[in-house]
Formats: C-alpha cells, structure tokens, sequence
C-alpha cells in the first residue's frame, strides 16, 4: 500500500497524497506559460437528422451555434464540474463543427487558451462534451439514437511537459 501511495505522490496520480486521500494539486510554485489545449469528438446521427441541422430548418433554431455557445458556457464553468479542478482564467475558447454527409456525422473541435500555471485540457473536454450533449438534446425529439463518440484530447501546448500531440510517442 504504501508502495502504491508512493507511486501516486511521484507524479502517477497527482491528485492523491501520501495518504492516498484526494487533494488539489498545488500549482502555487509553477511558472505561469501560455497553454493551449484542443479536444475532438462526434456525434453520429441519422442522414436526416443532419440535413436537418445543415438546412437551419429544426424547429428549435441553430443547434450548431447554440451547441457553440454552449462550449464556451461549459470551458468556463469546468471547475465547478470536475470536482478537483483549478478555476482558471481563460483567454480564449473556440469551437468549431466539421459536417461530414457520407458518415452522417458532426465532429467538434474545441481549443482553449490560457495563461496560468496549469493546462486547459480538461476545459477543452469538458466544453466538447457539452457541446455534443447540446445537439442531442436539440434532436433527441427526431434522433433518439445519436451516438457521441471518439472523445480526446487531441493536443496540448505549454507548461513544463511542454508539448504533446495525439499518436506521437
């Protein structure tokens, strides 16, 4: 056990102590850096349900900018959400929707920036999911059997681990 508790404290599971009890992890010695983070995910759907959304024809309005606004929403809110995460001042969100007719699928790709002493991924899933959750709920009434999917981080820039990217070692 206290092997296993070890391990934890030296970086493995930062959010533990000695102890093994959860904690937030101290940021107060780390230099402040400019860090960027950008998620991926999808939602599947039936043709019509896409064409639907394509079209601006759903009766609830412009689901893509409502589930755009919703990501900034939620990239700011994360904290509250994610029980262990630092409040974080960020200085940009982005969100952006890529319709891909042959596969009947909306892929979202969320960025978010700040500078601070930690990363922004987990605003960056946090606002992806919650921006595919906002297109279901638009149309669940139509497509109860939308499949969101493929969520992860893509990549992420800054602070001391520096730079990592998605399918690189």
């Amino acid at each position: 056990m206290e092997q296993r508790l070890q391990a934890q404290h030296d970086g493995i599971l930062t959010h533990f102590d000695r102890q093994g009890a959860a904690h937030m992890v101290d940021v107060g010695h780390k230099m402040e850096s400019h860090r960027k983070a950008r998620a991926v995910g999808e939602i599947r759907m039936q043709p019509a349900t896409l064409e639907m959304i394509n079209s601006g024809q759903h009766k609830k309005g412009d689901v893509l900018g409502i589930a755009h606004v919703a990501a900034i929403m939620a990239s700011k809110r994360t904290a509250d959400l994610i029980p262990l995460c630092h409040p974080l001042a960020l200085t940009h969100v982005g969100a952006e929707f890529v319709t891909d007719e042959a596969q009947s699928r909306i892929e979202c790709r969320v960025t978010c920036e700040t500078v601070g002493k930690t990363g922004v991924e987990m605003e960056a899933l946090t606002a992806l999911s919650v921006a595919l959750l906002t297109i279901y709920d638009m149309c669940k009434a139509v497509d109860r059997g939308m499949v969101i999917g493929n969520i992860h981080l893509q990549e992420k820039r800054g602070g001391k681990s520096g730079h990592w990217q998605a399918g690189q070692a």
